[in-house]
Parts: C-alpha cells; structure tokens; sequence
C-alpha cells in the first residue's frame, strides 16, 4: 500500500480539517494529527505507524525507559506513554480524543524533546519538525523499543541510563552548545 502512495494521492487538510488540495479522503487519523499541530507548535511533520517493537510497548501500556546512549541521542529521556483513554473517550471522537489524550500526557514536558509517544493499547505516534523528521523519529523510535526489549531480556533489572550520561549525550546533539555531527 505505501509503494502505491504518491504525491497526488497526498491531501492537503487546514488545521480546521478543511481540504485545501486533494480529491481523495484525508486519513481517518487527521483529527490526531491536527490537535498535536494545534497544540504542539514548533512540529511540522507527525509519523503515526504500527511498528512491531513499539507497537508491542505500547500495547502492554508501557513507556520505554531510555536505556542506553542511541536513545539518548534522540529522545531526553523515557518514551512516555498515554493513559488507557475512558470508554467515554472511545465511543465519542475518538481520533480527537485521541490527540488530547496525547497532549495530556505531554503536559509540562516539551515535545521536540522526546519526539515520540505510545499511545496506550494502540501504537506509537511520532513528530519533528518537518515529514522527514518525524519519519526519522518513527524510525529511531521502533529501534529503540527493539533495543529497550532487548535489554530487559537480558537483564530484567536494568535501569535507566544515568542523568550525566543522558545530558551528555542528547545536549551534545541537541543543547545550545551542540556539536556532534556535521552541524
């Protein structure tokens, strides 16, 4: 299915859900994808996606502790994940309620900062600033889960990566004095 998408298959929605270019339908998801737009202002491109190894943390309603250095290089800090929403939730505008429960479990926290979230029972949403960062996310995400697995596998008492070396390794990326990488 994705091998047959193409740009003209692509619609175009406002951030009141109006079709701005495109005849087909927009994705069952956009009312999702336009309240974290309206909410989450610095994000320009949102992933959402059922990965095998994210998908599973999310189903068990679990967040996926930052255990190591490649997730800290992207995310500060643990996956979080989303509350179970409320039957009530469910059964009424559900993608809608779907997004406000993600904004909900970002509350306080900044978003750019962990690119990601597991919605509970469900599977993963992911974000940056443009489509190519937030497929980048996605991507960097279900990595991660697969190495949290891995981890915990190994050695079910594992803890969280130690704040000095999780500050060092995604401020190196992404702090004001950044400088890993070609910059």
């Amino acid at each position: 299915m994705y091998d047959e998408l193409t740009p003209n298959k692509i619609v175009l929605v406002g951030l009141d859900g109006n079709i701005i270019e495109g005849t087909l339908k927009p994705s069952s998801d956009t009312p999702t994808h336009l309240e974290l737009y309206r909410n989450f202002e610095a994000i320009g491109g949102i992933c959402h996606a059922h990965p095998p190894n994210a998908t599973m943390w999310a189903q068990a309603c679990r967040e996926i502790p930052c255990f190591g250095t490649t997730s800290a290089d992207y995310f500060y800090g643990s996956i979080p994940v989303t509350e179970v929403m409320t039957e009530d939730e469910i059964r009424s505008y559900y993608e809608l309620n779907t997004g406000k429960c993600i904004v909900r479990r970002f509350a306080g926290m900044d978003p750019m900062k962990i690119p990601a979230v597991l919605v509970a029972n469900h599977a993963p949403f992911a974000w940056g600033k443009n489509a190519a960062a937030a497929v980048e996310s996605m991507i960097v995400l279900e990595q991660t889960a697969a190495m949290a697995l891995g981890t915990i596998t190994i050695n079910p008492e594992q803890g969280p990566i130690s704040k000095a070396l999780l500050d060092k390794h995604y401020l190196r990326k992404h702090g004001k004095d950044a400088y890993y990488g070609q910059l």
